[in-house]
């Protein structure tokens, strides 16, 4: 699993680039080496596919979850979690953050700046080249510039997620370096991993650098 240089891990990217489904998957794969863990959910307009869909298995695994009060409800407030300021109070836990695909999630992010330049920080964009409006190059750094820019943060390095939902085979994932790589120099950012569904893992294990097998959770693939 990717293991962070500092206690806090932020996902970012663009509407449907799978950053929950990476949050959630980094969150229990460090609960299950008995770390302590928070997950912050600034995807505070999304109402598709949250980390608030993952509550059950969270709390079953001892995570905390701070996630707006509407989240997963038929009001549409985006509204910033009343406990967020707590997910940084405690040192021994890791926190993992669900930001939103928009300016107002980073805006939302860029709150807690101070706290999270004074902890250290992993902030990774998350890619899907397969996704219509960061499908090229200039369109995905345009992206990633507006991130940086509203949430005052710069990204450390960038986790691969690229997918045709339900259609992905190993092929999909493979015809996708390239763009990881033209858009790791384009940032001069790291691949910091590339996630790959479980099933897939056996056939493309050994062909692509620090590939990760990700489950599936929540409502929706990816």
């Amino acid at each position: 699993m990717f293991y962070p240089t500092g206690r806090i891990t932020i996902y970012a990217g663009h509407y449907g680039s799978g950053k929950t489904n990476l949050a959630v998957n980094h969150a229990l794969a460090l609960a299950g080496e008995g770390k302590s863990v928070k997950v912050l959910d600034l995807d505070i307009v999304n109402p598709y596919f949250r980390t608030k869909d993952s509550e059950a298995l969270f709390k079953e695994r001892g995570i905390t979850l701070i996630a707006s009060e509407f989240a997963n409800t038929n009001v549409d407030i985006p509204a910033i979690p009343a406990a967020a300021q707590s997910a940084f109070d405690d040192p021994r836990s890791h926190v993992i953050i669900d930001v939103g695909g928009d300016d107002m999630g980073a805006v939302a992010l860029g709150r807690y700046q101070r706290f999270i330049l004074r902890e250290g920080y992993d902030m990774l964009l998350v890619v899907n080249r397969y996704r219509p409006l960061a499908s090229e190059i200039p369109d995905a750094v345009k992206i990633a510039r507006e991130i940086e820019t509203a949430c005052r943060l710069p990204f450390t390095g960038i986790a691969a997620n690229s997918n045709l939902g339900r259609e992905t085979d190993p092929e999909t994932v493979l015809s996708s370096e390239a763009y990881t790589l033209a858009l790791a120099e384009a940032m001069n950012l790291p691949v910091v991993y590339r996630a790959v569904k479980q099933d897939l893992y056996p056939a493309l294990s050994g062909k692509l650098d620090r590939l990760e097998p990700v489950e599936l959770t929540g409502k929706t693939y990816f």
